[in-house]
C-alpha cells in the first residue's frame, strides 16, 4: 500500500501494519511522519524500540536478530531501521525481502530513507516493502501550495492567519520548510491562540531580534560567555520574550545532548546530527561544541533548560535572565558548583 503524507494520520487511527517505509527529499516531513508512526506504535503496545542504522559495514543479520530478540517480558517491539544513503545494497535488499516474506508478529518495522531517485523507486526491495506494508512518499508543497501548508500548521497550535499573512510567511521562507516550521513555532510562543493579524505576523517574522537570537545561539555553541552575556542583556533591554529565548537556546542544548549521548553509544556523528535535525551551516558550531563538552555536561544543561521552562511558566523562584546566563556557562566549561550556582 502506498500513501501520501496527508493520509498517514487517518490511516494510523485504524491500526498498524507490520511494515512502514517512509521516504522523501524534505527531512522535516520524513522525521514528522516517522514520529507519528512511533507514537502510534507506543499507543498500541509496542513499548520497546530498537534503532538500527544501515551505514557502511552494517551487518544486515542485525535486522533478523532484532526481530527475534524480543523482551523476556513478552513486550512488542518497534524496529527503527534507518538507511541514510537510501541504498541498502545487495545484502540489504536481500535482507529486506527476506524479512517481508516472514515479518515478525511481535514487531513493527519502520524503515526511513531520504529522497529516492526513479531507479530506486522501481527497485525490487522497495516494491516488496510496499506490498508487505505501507510506503509513505513525502512530497514537499510547492510555492503555490505553501500558504495552505502553513495554515494547516497554524491550526495545530490553535492559530490562524488571513491569506495575506500566510503569503507573507511563505514568501519570507522561500520554500524552506524547516524555516517555515521555526517561524510558525515562534508565532505560538509570541501570541495566544486565535486569529493573527498581518501586523502580528510581520512583527514576528521580520523581528530584527531574530538576528540577535542567531548570535545568541552562536555564542552558546562557541562557549563565548562574554558575547553571550552581552547579547542576553541586549535582548532583555529590547523586551524580547523569555519563551522565545528559551526556545532558541533549548534547540541547541537538546541537539547537543542527543548527539553526545548517541556518540557515547558508539553511533556515528553524521547520522546523529541528521536525527537531531541539525543541517547545513548549523553543523559546524555544534561539532565544535561537541569537542568541548561531555555527555554529563550536555545532560546537565538540558536539565537546566527544563528548570528555566518551569520559571517561565511561573513555577519556582529565581531570575530567568540569570538562569539563561548560567545555562550558557554550563556549555562554556566555566561552570562549577551545584546546579543553579555559578
Amino acid at each position: 500500500m502506498q500513501l501520501g503524507g496527508e493520509q498517514l494520520l487517518a490511516h494510523l487511527e485504524k491500526g498498524l501494519k507490520p511494515i512502514y517505509t517512509v521516504y522523501g527529499d524534505e527531512p522535516l516531513l520524513v522525521i514528522e511522519a516517522a514520529d507519528a508512526i512511533r507514537v502510534a506504535a507506543r499507543k498500541q503496545g509496542f513499548a520497546e524500540r530498537e534503532v538500527l542504522t544501515a551505514i557502511a559495514g552494517f551487518n544486515w543479520n542485525e535486522l533478523h536478530h532484532a526481530a527475534g530478540n524480543m523482551s523476556l517480558f513478552g513486550g512488542s517491539k518497534l524496529i527503527d531501521l534507518r538507511i541514510p544513503t537510501g541504498k541498502p545494497g545487495r545484502d540489504g535488499s536481500a535482507a529486506l525481502q527476506d524479512y517481508c516474506a516472514r515479518p515478525s508478529p511481535d514487531a513493527v518495522l519502520l524503515v526511513t530513507l531520504p529522497g529516492l531517485d526513479w531507479a530506486d523507486e522501481k527497485a525490487v526491495w522497495l516494491k516488496t516493502l510496499t506490498d508487505a506494508g505501507v510506503t509513505v512518499k513525502l512530497t514537499p508543497p510547492g510555492l503555490a501550495q505553501l500558504p495552505a501548508w502553513i495554515a494547516g500548521r497554524l491550526r495545530r497550535q490553535q492559530q490562524s492567519a488571513d491569506d495575506d499573512g500566510l503569503r507573507f510567511i511563505a514568501e519570507r521562507v522561500e520554500g524552506n520548510l524547516l524555516a517555515a516550521h521555526q517561524e510558525i513555532q515562534k508565532l505560538a510562543l509570541l501570541y495566544p491562540a486565535g486569529r493573527l493579524t498581518l501586523e502580528q505576523v510581520r512583527d514576528a517574522v521580520l523581528n530584527v531580534a531574530r538576528y540577535d537570537l542567531d548570535g545568541l545561539r552562536e555564542a552558546l555553541l562557541a562557549g563565548d560567555v562574554v558575547r553571550l552575556a552581552r547579547t542576553l542583556e541586549g535582548l532583555r533591554q529590547e523586551g524580547e520574550a523569555p519563551p522565545l529565548i528559551l526556545w532558541a537556546m533549548t534547540e541547541e542544548v537538546r541537539a547537543l545532548a542527543q548527539v553526545k549521548n548517541g556518540v557515547a553509544q558508539g553511533r556515528p556523528v553524521d547520522v546523529l546530527l541528521k536525527e537531531a535535525r541539525v543541517w547545513g551551516p548549523r553543523q559546524s558550531p555544534l561539532r565544535s561544541a561537541l569537542q568541548r563538552i561531555d555527555a554529563v555536561q550536555a545532560n546537565a544543561a538540558l536539565a537546566a533548560a527544563a528548570r528555566i521552562d518551569r520559571l517561565v511558566k511561573g513555577i519556582g523562584g529565581g531570575d530567568i535572565w540569570d538562569e539563561f546566563l548560567r545555562l550558557g556557562m554550563r556549555l562554556s566549561g566555566r561552570f562549577s558548583g551545584r546546579p543553579g550556582k555559578c
